[in-house]
């Protein structure tokens, strides 16, 4: 397959601001043209598409949880690309719901969203993407933003970490099935890292106890977990299919 190093066509989903902004700059910033997909965060959006070095970007909006929506944003995408060579799965909900404190109505609700979002979302996007790609006939890649809590467990959020261990599973299911197209899947499961969304934990109390989480002392940027996501898009890394990359700095460590 004739996977070009850079040049490349680029859908990066939930891409308005942190890891999904790092990945959308690491891809643009080696010479790719980058669909930044958003749902809500229009001007955020458009903050991260005027921070991409090169031309050739474009923004696409819409609701990857409903199918429909989905194929939209793909649509849009390869139109605006000319195609897609590469995704990255990154958009997804994290919600708080520990289950002695959550009633069950809200429970099934928050649920319902996880899965809808971090898994249906993943899986149907994935679909359109690598179809795409199939019928390009230069082959791809598909890399899926995964997560520590899928291995340790989230008592806090049982419904993310639940999906994200899903996620890692689909990866796996798809880099078997999608290998003989010369399109490879793989999925980084980070730990906690730096994001907007998070900055009142680090700056707070808890943040001294989340750096403790690994040795190094600290949480991951944004940037540290782009770059691995920008090696499994590479042509290089068509071997690594199928794999699911610890980022977590040592503090979770599995074999």
């Amino acid at each position: 397959m004739n996977l070009p190093a850079s040049g490349r066509r680029v859908l990066v989903s939930g891409a308005s601001r942190g890891l999904g902004r790092a990945v959308a700059r690491a891809f643009a910033a080696q010479g790719d043209r980058v669909a930044v997909h958003y749902a809500s965060r229009a001007e955020e959006a458009r903050l991260t598409l005027a921070s991409l070095d090169g031309t050739g970007h474009a923004l696409v909006a819409g609701d990857l949880g409903d199918p429909a929506g989905a194929a939209a944003v793909a649509g849009a995408a390869a139109e605006a690309l000319g195609g897609i060579d590469v995704l990255v799965n990154n958009a997804a909900v994290n919600v708080r719901h520990p289950l002695p404190e959550t009633p069950y109505e809200e429970w099934a609700e928050v649920w319902q969203r996880h899965v809808t979002v971090n898994l249906l979302a993943t899986a149907n996007l994935s679909h359109l993407a690598a179809r795409r790609m199939i019928d390009q006939g230069t082959g791809g890649r598909i890399v899926n933003i995964g997560s520590r809590g899928a291995f340790r467990g989230e008592p806090d959020h049982p419904a993310y970490g639940a999906t994200k261990a899903a996620v890692h599973a689909l990866g796996q299911s798809l880099a078997v099935s999608l290998a003989p197209y010369g399109i490879a899947v793989a999925s980084v499961a980070p730990g906690f890292f730096a994001t907007e969304r998070v900055a009142s934990r680090l700056e707070g109390a808890e943040g001294e106890a989340i750096r403790a989480q690994s040795p190094f002392g600290r949480v991951a940027e944004p940037d540290e977990i782009a770059a691995a996501v920008l090696w499994l898009a590479s042509p290089a890394a068509e071997w690594s299919s199928g794999t699911i990359l610890d980022l977590n700095g040592a503090s979770h460590l599995r074999s």
